[in-house]
């Protein structure tokens, strides 16, 4: 469960719009130019930009002055990684949900909804949420081996733009036609995991796309990652396990397999390459190291709980 002790300084004013161009299934900068104008008639200074040098510098600025309210991640949830990695550990991050899929925004109950974002502005309390550290980089919702780490390459390779749910139509039946489920090797927590794997997932809140509850014990504040691996290769066996996961059936599979952990290494068994994605964008190819970041991001939320 999210906690959020932290409160927002009164006094601090600058509301940085860090904005994704090529976030989601259209632009969406009308949305952050109509926020922002009503943020300058609530006495906030927005500043939009699109550059990320710029924002880095903008950011750095003003949280060292201390008149940084937040940076607006405008975007999914690759825009908030990129963003986390990019600034200062103590930078606060208001999300306004825009891409396509948006989990953690979700998850954390928040809209994007001009007078909901600007009530947030004004009135948020600060959480403090995990992070997962994979070979370095930060990540908030997931880390995935395998078959859907290959889609999110292919797509990748051949986005131009937007995205929307039918952009992954392509990539999904390329993947299904080319990939071979090789086999992967776990340590959880410096133990080796006995049983093969040819799917992981490493989650830190319990939502994945269509609302799949592949791990549904995910806490985003117990200083923990939640990982659920499937044993068998081939489509066929993805069905199944997804159909299982969407009636919340898969726990009681002999092919599934769940741990929490704080540091975890996934690599490949075999010669060929494993992909593996963060938070929905390409990460690269295993081997993978992952341990936990307690309290990792600064997130604003809503000061009365929202249904997410």
């Amino acid at each position: 469960m999210t906690s959020s002790d932290e409160q927002l300084d009164p006094t601090a004013k600058t509301i940085i719009f860090a904005i994704n161009p090529n976030s989601g299934a259209s632009d969406r900068r009308s949305l952050c130019e109509s926020i922002a104008k009503r943020l300058e008639t609530e006495g906030f200074e927005p500043i939009l930009l699109t550059d990320l040098a710029e924002v880095k510098s903008v950011t750095e600025k003003n949280l060292a002055s201390g008149t940084l309210r937040a940076v607006v991640s405008a975007g999914g949830d690759g825009t908030v990684s990129v963003l986390a990695n990019l600034l200062p550990r103590e930078t606060p991050f208001a999300i306004l949900p825009l891409g396509t899929e948006n989990l953690l925004g979700r998850h954390l109950g928040l809209k994007a909804n001009e007078e909901f974002f600007v009530s947030l502005i004004k009135d948020a309390k600060v959480a403090r949420i995990d992070a997962g550290n994979a070979n370095g980089k930060l990540f908030f919702v997931v880390a995935s081996c395998g078959f859907d780490a290959a889609v999110v390459k292919r797509l990748d390779e051949i986005r131009t733009g937007h995205i929307n749910y039918l952009s992954w139509l392509k990539p999904i039946f390329q993947t299904i036609a080319s990939y071979r489920f090789p086999a992967l090797r776990l340590v959880v927590d410096g133990k080796s995991i006995e049983q093969s794997a040819r799917w992981a997932f490493v989650f830190n809140i319990p939502r994945y796309a269509i609302n799949l509850r592949i791990t549904p014990e995910a806490n985003d504040s117990d200083g923990k990652l939640d990982i659920c691996t499937y044993r068998d290769g081939g489509i066929f066996s993805g069905v199944w396990y997804m159909l299982t996961t969407f009636l919340q059936s898969h726990g009681r599979l002999e092919a599934t397999n769940f741990a929490q952990f704080k540091s975890l290494r996934i690599e490949a068994s075999g010669d060929d390459p494993v992909y593996y994605e963060l938070d929905g964008d390409p990460g690269g190819v295993l081997p993978l190291e992952i341990d936990v970041c307690p309290g990792a991001l600064r997130v604003l939320v809503p000061a009365e709980p929202n249904s997410a």
